[in-house]
């Protein structure tokens, strides 16, 4: 009988961080969400979305346990100061070719940050989150797997060492919680140290000048019911390889409708295509109109579009949806 396949649960936005003995925290980490699920054929990981990514990271191939085990955590790669780069992990993402993936994997080498028990020859999604953590803890890690490690109660000091690092933020996770596989449980929190956000790609402006051939800026939004509310053109954070390889996405997406809602402030010269491309931008903070202020590309995400709502990523406080 095959492993049961879970998808994540996932964590509710929290404006700020908090001391309480009840809830362990931990670094949230800026990489690829992946379930393992190792047995005796080999391993597998799963991404957020349910796709097989085991053969884009070959590194992870010879993970192995005493008995089935299914593990959740972040693929991460790391820069030369040892901080994690989104960045050099996006040079791994979608990578087709045996020899190209073992080239980048050599070059770019991701580390797997477990921070979830799932199953280890029975299932602990029922467990409460301790149970399952000091299981985790009892585990012989293989090489290139690394347990995330934890605080109970100090959020606050773990919150302002992670910012003066420059990290993306803390989880906040209640003890006696249990594993919820797809659900965005308040029983998790994050919270993020950086203005950061995921926003789905909705459309373009056209570029002029040494853009021409490219393109200005990239329309984002975010879901209200089934279309967009427009939050802002994010122009900046591209460099020349990075303006030809997403122009020839935005070409092969190019539709005639728009996905978003309407909006009198929406450029004129705006062009739509089919929103399933998902940016990761870093910014200042949210207009009064809720708009994002200054954003600036940091990569690509494979976040479903989808999940990306108001509800979910808009600012605190500010407007309601119109």
């Amino acid at each position: 009988m095959s492993l049961p396949r879970y998808e994540p649960m996932l964590a509710t936005r929290w404006a700020r961080s908090f001391d309480d003995d009840g809830w362990l925290f931990e670094v949230k980490w800026d990489g690829v969400r992946v379930v393992a699920s190792v047995e005796s054929g080999g391993v597998t990981l799963r991404s957020r979305r349910g796709i097989d990514v085991s053969r884009t990271y070959p590194e992870l191939a010879g993970m192995r346990f005493e008995v089935e085990t299914v593990l959740d955590g972040e693929l991460v790669a790391f820069d030369d100061e040892g901080l994690p780069s989104f960045g050099r992990l996006q040079q791994r993402i979608n990578l087709t070719g045996e020899s190209r993936v073992v080239e980048a994997s050599r070059a770019n080498p991701v580390g797997y940050i477990v921070f979830d028990l799932l199953f280890h020859g029975v299932e602990l999604i029922q467990s409460p989150l301790e149970d399952r953590l000091a299981r985790l803890d009892a585990l012989d890690l293989p090489p290139g797997v690394v347990r995330s490690e934890w605080v109970r109660g100090e959020g606050t000091a773990l919150f302002a060492q992670v910012r003066s690092r420059g990290l993306e933020g803390v989880v906040a996770k209640r003890l006696g919680s249990l594993y919820r596989p797809g659900v965005r449980s308040p029983d998790w929190r994050k919270v993020p140290a950086v203005q950061r956000l995921r926003a789905v790609v909705g459309g373009f402006l056209p570029g002029e000048g040494g853009r021409a051939r490219t393109f200005g800026s990239l329309l984002l939004g975010l879901y209200v019911g089934d279309r967009l509310r427009w939050i802002g053109a994010v122009g900046t954070g591209f460099d020349n390889r990075a303006l030809a390889a997403v122009r020839e996405a935005l070409t092969d997406l190019e539709t005639d409708h728009s996905p978003f809602q309407l909006d009198a402030e929406m450029p004129r010269m705006a062009r739509w295509v089919v929103p399933s491309l998902v940016a990761e931008v870093e910014f200042k903070q949210w207009t009064k109109a809720g708009r994002l202020r200054a954003p600036s590309l940091k990569a690509f995400s494979l976040e479903p579009p989808e999940e990306l709502t108001w509800e979910a990523e808009g600012p605190e406080e500010g407007p309601a949806s119109r």
